[in-house]
């Protein structure tokens, strides 16, 4: 039987999360914002990319967190208390000329049956329903200032209902709804760890796939397409455009160029994360290209994992966020000191910042829906406590600039990162990338048998 592509993106859905569950999300948002609210979410646009070539659409991740409808120039309206049904989704009503260019569109029957809305109008329609939603309640969460587009159509909505015969009653206040809804969006379900471990898992095969084309004479492109290969034929996409750092470019934080070629004797940065049903991993290994870590390589890359592991041992319930990166700057001062790299002794180059000089980074963020996934790191001032169902990566590194003279040249242009997805569980902590190796002795054996 052919399935039409609606049809298999509910197949795909069924696998993962239910209606049930976003059902559940919207009422306990509406519970938290109270009845005299209405809160708006509009659908990411879609992006061009030049002329009249779009980029891949992917939907807002609040929006597809409330109700995981996938289409754009849509907008769901949450009005607790509405007799009619709280949540309204505004999209766009079923087109044969439209579907004959683009495919089939889900429509407003299909929202409310599958996509388990209380009610659905079409989006053209929304300057006519949607003020008379508002009227009379006190607050709008929102978005505000994401989308100036958006923007200028909410405000033309409040215009609106201030012309109204008699003068509609105009909300008062704007919120911003991410103070509700980013704080729920912490807390991963089961459904969505599943996934998590799902979207881990490709993204797990994709660097072991890399490990053994990444040859010497290759070019670190040619190794993004073997990550984007595997990725896109296990039915997820890049989580964020890969890193594929050879040699002194693995210094470089964010290098993306992609374009040098890899040099016996070099070391290889990768940094890659899939994206499945828009959940995110995000993983980095550093290896030798050659098959195997030269001195100076294996004692930093050592040093590294030793941090890592230290750091990952911090990820449980009660500790402080900012925990792992404490434990992993004293693992890593102490070690850079007993190398000779840094003079002094840990306490002092950690009070003074000198460690900054080859470890500028942080140790990890939030994971989840987008990579640097939102929750706030801080709360009354102090670092947050994790907490079951957190999801966090965990990656300490080493970078030391090509062109420092202060280091004696055999250990310039070397840069490591080892970068794990750690779950917070009642007891501890789950490591959801554990089955790429990191042991140096490990990854020595994978690329040992490259052919």
């Amino acid at each position: 039987m052919c399935r039409r592509p609606w049809q298999n993106r509910q197949r795909s859905r069924a696998l993962n999360i239910q209606p049930d569950e976003y059902i559940r999300r919207r009422r306990q948002l509406m519970r938290m914002a109270g009845d005299d609210a209405v809160l708006l979410i509009a659908a990411a646009p879609e992006r061009v990319r030049n002329a009249d070539a779009n980029w891949p659409y992917r939907q807002d991740s609040d929006l597809h967190y409330l109700s995981g409808f996938p289409e754009p120039d849509c907008v769901l309206a949450l009005l607790p208390g509405r007799k009619h049904g709280e949540a309204v989704l505004f999209c766009r009503e079923r087109d044969p000329e439209h579907e004959r260019w683009h495919g089939e569109s889900i429509g407003t029957e299909r929202a409310v049956e599958v996509y388990g809305m209380d009610d659905a109008f079409p989006i053209d329609d929304i300057d006519d329903i949607l003020p008379g939603m508002i009227e009379g309640r006190g607050r709008v969460y929102c978005h505000f200032g994401s989308e100036p587009e958006f923007d200028a159509r909410l405000l033309g909505w409040m215009r609106r209902l201030r012309q109204l015969r008699g003068g509609g009653v105009v909300p008062k206040e704007f919120v911003a709804l991410g103070h509700l809804l980013h704080d729920l969006r912490l807390y991963k379900s089961k459904a969505e760890l599943k996934l998590m471990r799902a979207s881990a898992a490709i993204a797990a095969e994709a660097h072991m796939a890399a490990m053994r084309v990444a040859t010497a004479g290759r070019y670190e492109y040619e190794v993004e397409a073997e990550l984007l290969r595997t990725i896109r034929s296990r039915s997820a996409v890049a989580a964020f455009p890969p890193i594929v750092a050879g040699g002194v470019n693995a210094c470089v934080m964010h290098y993306q160029a992609n374009r040098a070629v890899l040099r016996e004797g070099d070391l290889l940065l990768i940094d890659a994360g899939a994206e499945l049903d828009c959940y995110a991993s995000d993983i980095s290994r550093t290896f030798p290209v050659s098959g195997r870590y030269s001195r100076e390589q294996r004692a930093l890359y050592e040093l590294v994992l030793e941090a890592q592991l230290a750091a990952i041992d911090e990820v449980r319930p009660g500790r402080p966020f900012d925990a792992a990166h404490q434990m992993a700057v004293r693992v890593i001062a102490e070690g850079l000191c007993a190398l000779g790299l840094l003079q002094g002794v840990a306490d002092d180059v950690i009070a003074d910042g000198s460690y900054k000089r080859f470890y500028p980074a942080k140790t990890g963020h939030w994971l989840g829906l987008d990579v640097h996934d939102v929750g706030d790191y801080r709360v009354d001032g102090e670092p947050r406590l994790l907490e079951p169902g957190m999801v966090v990566t965990v990656e300490p590194g080493i970078y030391i600039p090509p062109g420092d003279t202060t280091v004696p040249e055999r250990w310039r242009g070397i840069g490591i990162r080892i970068e794990d997805d750690v779950a917070v569980t009642r007891d501890g902590s789950d490591v959801l990338t554990a089955a790429v190796p990191k042991r140096a002795e490990e990854i020595e054996g994978v690329l040992a048998g490259r052919g």
